[in-house]
């Protein structure tokens, strides 16, 4: 764990640089550190040097490491999430980022209104058309973004995975596809979806040019897995 106050400091600074070189001011990129995999005590020593906002993929690890951390850790569940395992997600996550049906819109709606939660949410679409990727299709946002308008979850905007072995041109096509969707939305529904998810280690600088508000970092944060 040795480096990861380094390491935060080297990716916030990439971060604001990158933002510069685009003419958008580094305040408008949320580092959002993936600890997935990592234990407890490195989202700690993270959250010691001043990160506060961690990503989970998997519902049990964040069940598992939210109540070690202080309360002031705002916690996102960026992993598919099983419609059983509502409750327990909405128990630790303010934010759940990868909401891809009506069946578990309404599901966390209905656990939310019970649990008297008001969870953050974004829509988790499959841009670049993989088959192996959860998410939703870009033809089948705006229907979902419309269920969203009832009920206690709150939709802020979009996320989206982009292909592994994808090249930079590639990259910028399904980021820039993203924020393109999310104009579109925002013309036609009238909803403000300020968020756009999308960036990780690899290729993080490469989405902030095309517009992204929310950077999923967890690599070059806390070494490789």
């Amino acid at each position: 764990m040795n480096g990861i106050r380094d390491n935060l400091q080297r990716v916030l600074e990439r971060i604001a640089a990158a933002a510069l070189r685009c003419g958008r001011a580094p305040s408008e990129v949320t580092l959002l550190a993936v600890s997935k995999t990592f234990p407890a005590e490195a989202v700690s020593e993270a959250f010691a040097a001043g990160q506060c906002k961690f990503g989970e993929n998997r519902v049990q690890e964040l069940s598992e490491k939210a109540p070690r951390l202080p309360d002031r850790c705002q916690w996102h569940l960026i992993g598919h999430l099983q419609q059983n395992k509502v409750r327990q997600a909405l128990q630790y996550a303010s934010v759940i980022q990868s909401v891809d049906s009506l069946s578990l819109l309404q599901r966390i709606n209905r656990i939310a209104e019970e649990m008297n939660r008001t969870p953050e949410i974004l829509l988790e679409v499959n841009i670049s058309g993989e088959d192996s990727k959860f998410g939703v299709h870009p033809d089948a946002v705006e229907a979902l973004l419309q269920a969203t308008r009832s009920g206690p979850a709150r939709c802020t905007g979009l996320m989206t995975i982009a292909p592994l072995q994808a090249s930079g041109t590639e990259l910028a096509t399904v980021f820039s596809g993203l924020r393109q969707l999310r104009d579109r939305m925002v013309s036609s529904t009238g909803l403000a979806l300020p968020e756009l998810s999308m960036g990780m280690s690899g290729d993080f600088e490469i989405a902030i040019a095309e517009g992204a508000t929310i950077v999923r970092i967890g690599s070059a944060i806390f070494g490789q897995r």
